[in-house]
């Protein structure tokens, strides 16, 4: 059984948060939990270099230090540090952990050979790379504050090492480092984080653990010790006892699948063998398992660990227009010809399959808001993103990122299609509606189907053969003629140039090719799509509807249900684009050149309230009724009542207008019986007030010509203050930027200033070892500078010198001595014209002797800086002396008597 220690240096693994179910111990674990004592017993033996990248910003000083301090000199490994720094400032970071290290520790230079138990510190405003265990270093391609080293040389370190690599994340603000996370977990390496409760500063290990990819969550005193246990586990390879010699696939790992499948419900047993390899043998390192039939055990008693080995399997490593230069193929040359044959109006599908946390969905519908602007063309654009990883669907649907996508996506882009908020980028909501997002197996669910574009990048490399034969035709059957297959760089269609043709031979873009009659009947296509019983329905609602979805059926659908009148559906230009009903009655062709303007097919007596009608709904968007509008119609008059209101519901159908013509009993026919009876005054009183409602007539509209005067006016004010909202936006944007730039140099500040706090404490314990020395001699001591003037002095010389604190900086000339015929300064000043030191015996006025010696002060350039004086006292001496003289002289006196 595991100790306390190890089960807290698993803490921060997937899914192993708080409210989730405890880990189960895993069982027979290495004994040797003891650091190692040699190199001999390290990971040296390893045949490839493993590589540590570690990452910081404020605050990292402190952690390198506790790390470092931890480290084995012997561990056989290569540390590179990647802080950020300053780039005016000469950084001193490699001496300060030289301080707590014995290992070398050396600033990087261009070229250099990484070698073990080494510790390399990147040199400031340099980013760094590295290729075949060879460090390069690049000047800074951007501005302070838009600048991720730690994602750059960590995405680097990945490809570089692949499962040699081991990223570190530590103190630091911001989210550099995030996207390097996943890039080393995407090549099967390891990655550390510093808990955030000791790092000075969370916000880079807070983002770190936020994706969930962390094999371990530490403070930096206890990576050490976990770090070599897990490289040291790595050594010993299982992979070779997990394969069966005849290829198929062996038991443990049929039962890891069937564990799965229980579990998730998702069948791995068609992916690529060594993909599934690579990640069970990282997970059996992360637990020091040794036998696979061991990590079974584990599995079954764990539903955590399944829930972390299901995360691992599904290489959830993803960015923006990754592949920069395939979505420039993509952007230029395919889609203009894709959107060339489709009419204005025309609905436009795409289909992201393993979309991930949806950065390549928003890539292609960035893509597609870019072009359609190009081209001036409206279209509806309906793109599904699916993935069978839920939490990675809920973060696309959140539409939020870290800020280190800056390194992926251009500044122009990123001004246009995000906001900025709270030091994270969320998509802007003109992007967020052209998506939609769902749980989907591609391998089991049924596909989508009449789309225009079909993106499954990366996806592929990690199925088997089997599996990506069954997907091929599936791609094929849910493209239109003509239709476009984004692949990825290392994937292709294998043996089905039958089905597609080359559309870009560099960046595997295909174009769907039509099915012959013999191929049809020898492939076997899919089923229609439907929703399978077994399927979750809430997962699958999404998919259903956005597959339904198209507008004039749905318009058809609530016409029918309500078993309208005659009525029209028009759009915002007052175009008719639906007819239901007979409406001959109320409209009729325009002469002249063909219109299908509802305005200019009003029959007479009916456009005036018609275009009244229409522009209220269209400005409240509310349902309104004008009852007895009489209309012209075969020498006499209709009544009908006029109903407009907005067709609401979907985003597609944003903007129509539905009118509707209900007829009525006609009360002039009633009127015209009612006046053959009367009277001929009757007849005057009814002309009159005919005239009368002419003129009204006439006023009415004489005013809506004033109020669409106004209105022209309104817009124009209104583009004024759009053209001043975009100015306040664009400060806004510099503020930010300029936000950002503080915040990158308070970091490199905080850096800097950790520095030199070390370098102070260090020159006050020197201060305090050189004045304890001092008080220790008793010897009286005066530091002169090169004018002469007091710079120390010791305790002692106040016996000789009546000096105090507030002398710092006055000439010695100033000051009187007890010395009985000595004058410091003019020694002083000698000792400074020839260099030399300056021996003499004194005597003070109170009868002490004092040897004084007069020398250079010389700083550790051998630069003379002023003068040392000392001042020892020899009164015992002297008096000693003189009782020996006086004793020589008596013993003399008493040998002459003697001989007399």
């Amino acid at each position: 059984m595991p100790s306390r220690k190890e089960k807290k240096s698993r803490i921060g693994a997937p899914g192993e948060t708080a409210g989730t179910k405890k880990a189960v111990p895993p069982p027979n674990k290495t004994s040797a939990d003891a650091l190692p004592a040699s190199g001999e017993d390290a990971v040296r033996p390893r045949t490839t270099l493993p590589v540590v990248g570690i990452g910081a910003s404020a605050g990292g000083l402190e952690a390198f230090e506790t790390f470092f301090a931890a480290m084995p000199v012997d561990a056989g490994l290569a540390f590179i540090l990647i802080p950020h720094l300053d780039p005016t400032h000469i950084s001193i970071m490699p001496e300060l952990i030289q301080k707590r290290t014995a290992m070398r520790v050396l600033q990087i230079t261009d070229g250099m050979r990484v070698e073990p138990d080494t510790v390399y510190v990147v040199p400031p405003n340099q980013n760094l790379s590295i290729l075949h265990g060879t460090l390069q270093l690049l000047e800074l391609s951007r501005p302070r504050g838009v600048n991720l080293p730690i994602d750059s040389f960590l995405r680097s370190l990945a490809q570089d090492q692949g499962p040699n690599a081991v990223g570190i994340i530590l103190s630091g603000t911001g989210s550099d480092g995030t996207l390097g996370v996943k890039a080393i977990k995407g090549e099967a390496g390891m990655v550390m984080v510093q808990d955030q409760g000791s790092a000075k500063y969370d916000g880079m290990p807070r983002s770190a653990i936020a994706t969930g990819l962390a094999d371990y969550v530490l403070p930096p005193g206890e990576m050490p010790g976990q770090l070599i246990k897990y490289l040291r586990h790595a050594v010993h390879k299982t992979t070779a006892a997990i394969l069966a010699d005849d290829g198929r696939m062996p038991d443990a790992l049929q039962k890891i699948c069937i564990l799965l499948r229980t579990r998730t419900g998702h069948d791995f047993s068609l992916y690529k063998k060594n993909t599934i390899l690579r990640r069970l043998e990282r997970r059996m390192h992360v637990h020091l398992i040794d036998e696979v039939k061991d990590y079974v055990t584990y599995l079954q008693k764990s539903e955590v660990e399944i829930d972390i080995l299901f995360k691992e399997l599904l290489i959830g490593v993803t960015n923006f227009f990754r592949d920069a230069q395939a979505f420039e193929a993509l952007r230029e040359k395919i889609l203009p010809e894709l959107l060339k044959g489709k009419p204005e109006g025309d609905t436009l599908r795409v289909w992201v399959a393993g979309c991930s946390s949806g950065e390549e969905a928003y890539s292609v519908a960035i893509l597609l808001q870019e072009v359609l602007e190009d081209q001036g063309r409206r279209l509806n654009v309906q793109i599904f993103g699916t993935d069978i990883d839920e939490d990675a669907v809920a973060a696309a649907r959140a539409g939020i990122y870290p800020a280190s996508i800056a390194g992926d996506v251009s500044a122009a882009r990123l001004k246009r299609w995000f906001s900025k908020e709270d030091n994270q980028y969320r998509i802007k909501k003109s992007i967020r509606e052209m998506v939609v997002f769902a749980v989907q197996s591609i391998i089991k669910d049924p596909p989508f189907t009449k789309l225009d574009l079909l993106c499954c990048r990366n996806l592929l490399i990690y199925l088997g053969p089997e599996l990506q034969k069954r997907l091929i035709p599936i791609f094929h059957y849910s493209l239109k003629p003509a239709g476009i297959l984004f692949l990825g760089t290392s994937e292709s269609i294998g043996q089905a140039q039958d089905l597609f043709a080359m559309a870009d031979r560099k960046w595997k873009i295909y174009r769907r090719k039509p099915l012959s009659a013999d191929a049809r009947q020898v492939m076997q296509l899919p089923a229609a799509p439907a929703i399978k019983e077994s399927a979750k329905p809430e997962l699958l609602e999404p998919i259903r509807k956005a597959e339904e979805l198209s507008a004039f059926q749905l318009v058809e659908t609530i016409l029918q249900q309500v078993n309208a009148p005659p009525c029209v559906i028009i759009d915002e230009a007052s175009n008719l684009i639906y007819v239901h009903g007979r409406t001959g009655r109320y409209l009729e062709p325009a002469m002249g050149k063909a219109s299908v303007n509802i305005l200019e097919m009003a029959r007479p007596g009916l456009k005036m309230d018609l275009e009244a009608a229409i522009r209220k709904v269209a400005s409240n968007q509310q349902e309104f009724v004008r009852q007895g509008v009489a209309i012209e119609h075969n020498g006499g008059h209709l009544a009908i009542d006029l109903i407009v209101k907005p067709v609401l519901g979907h985003r597609a159908l944003r903007g129509l207008l539905m009118v509707i013509f209900k007829e009525i009993d006609n009360p002039l026919k009633k009127k015209s019986n009612f006046k053959q009876s009367g009277t001929g005054t009757k007849n005057a009183t009814v002309e009159t007030l005919e005239q009368e409602l002419r003129y009204t007539k006439e006023n009415l509209q004489t005013t809506i010509e004033e109020l669409e005067t106004a209105n022209e006016e309104l817009k124009s004010t209104n583009e004024e203050l759009q053209s001043t909202n975009e100015e306040l936006q664009s400060t806004n944007e510099e503020l930010e930027t300029s936000k950002e730039e503080l915040q990158s140099l308070n970091e490199e500040a905080a850096t800097v200033n950790a520095e030199l706090q070390s370098r102070i404490d260090e020159l006050s314990k020197i201060n305090d070892d050189m004045k304890n020395l001092l008080d220790s001699t008793e010897i009286a001591t005066i530091f002169l500078d090169i004018d002469l003037c007091v710079r120390r002095f010791t305790p002692k010389a106040l016996e000789i010198i009546p000096l105090a604190s507030s002398d710092f900086g006055r000439p010695i000339s100033h000051f009187a001595t007890s010395l009985i015929g000595m004058d410091l300064a003019a020694d002083a000043h000698e000792i400074l014209q020839n260099l030399g030191m300056k021996e003499k015996e004194v005597r003070s006025k109170d009868g002490a002797f004092y040897r004084i010696r007069t020398r250079p002060y010389r700083t550790t350039n051998n630069v003379i800086d002023g003068v040392v004086i000392t001042f020892e006292d020899i009164t015992v001496l002297k008096e000693a002396q003189a009782a020996l003289n006086t004793l020589n002289a008596e013993l003399e006196q008493r040998d002459r008597q003697r001989t007399s």
